[in-house]
């Protein structure tokens, strides 16, 4: 009989062997999201026999998956993005640690604004965005769309499991067609488009383009299709004076910056990643 310490190891090394980087993190993760424990419990613990036949089942389960590619998000079912822990599966993109520099620029741009605020979150998917804004700024309103029923249903289910329900409301449409007339004007504009050029989508790591949802990673011929439609026809929901954030992919930017520019768009603001990427686009109309 293994204690939980012994299936760390062996776990570890499984994935270590196949090249996981992260292959610690990763076995501690598994471990303690299929023991149902903390990391620091987990740790507490390790001396402890597994017991638990449906314990060590899931454990083994959850290698296998992540084992044959799987990105772990997937496999454990959950991601935490800006402290905030999120439903994840197979019908939204996993939340990245760039995006939540757009999020922190909107949440820093919705503090300077004094009355009750509205957002507009496109493309949300898991409501990543939006569910941070949310957390934060209490007094924002906030209006989360995509195209895909199936990713609406997890954001409202995180919506609920963050208990900020009150706050949003959630609804499909099309953001490639112009936008239905009952929303309404906004302050802030945000969204984490589909950028990656459709010829470029097989050159992406296995884990990305055989698991994450294509619909959330195709821009288009040039990466460019959600960006045109976005600021020619869903930022003249902005108010005046009313902001539109976006996260670009590498080397989008320049163009991005090009298309506000064309639609009025002015005190355009570039923001870098950690890799020094410019990540995130933020211009008043």
């Amino acid at each position: 009989m293994e204690t939980y310490n012994d299936i760390y190891l062996r776990v570890r090394k499984k994935l270590k062997y196949v090249g996981v980087e992260a292959s610690e993190l990763e076995a501690k993760l598994i471990v303690s999201h299929c023991a149902g424990k903390s990391r620091d419990a987990l740790l507490a613990m390790g001396n402890i026999f597994a017991t638990d036949p449906e314990i060590r089942k899931k454990i083994e389960e959850c290698l296998e998956r992540r084992l044959n590619g799987e990105p772990l998000a997937y496999v454990l079912g959950e991601w935490e993005f800006y402290s905030l822990p999120l439903l994840v599966n197979e019908h939204v993109m996993i939340p990245r640690i760039d995006t939540e520099l757009l999020a922190q620029e909107v949440i820093n741009l919705l503090k300077r604004k004094v009355w009750q605020t509205r957002l507009l979150d496109l493309c949300t998917g898991s409501g990543c965005v939006g569910l941070a804004v949310a957390a934060n700024i209490s007094s924002c309103r906030i209006v989360m769309i995509d195209s895909s029923e199936q990713a609406l249903a997890v954001c409202r289910q995180n919506m609920i499991r963050t208990n900020l329900s009150r706050q949003i409301t959630a609804m499909d449409a099309d953001i490639l067609q112009k936008p239905p007339a009952i929303l309404g004007e906004f302050d802030v504009i945000v969204c984490n488009p589909p950028y990656i050029p459709t010829a470029d989508i097989e050159l992406l790591d296995k884990s990305v383009k055989d698991y994450e949802p294509r619909a959330a990673l195709d821009g288009g011929e040039d990466g460019l299709d959600y960006y045109r439609a976005i600021i020619e026809n869903w930022s003249k929901l902005l108010k005046k004076g009313g902001h539109l954030a976006l996260e670009c992919g590498i080397n989008q930017a320049p163009a991005v910056r090009y298309l506000m520019k064309q639609n009025a768009f002015s005190d355009i603001k570039t923001y870098k990643d950690s890799l020094g990427i410019e990540r995130v686009m933020v211009g008043m109309i």
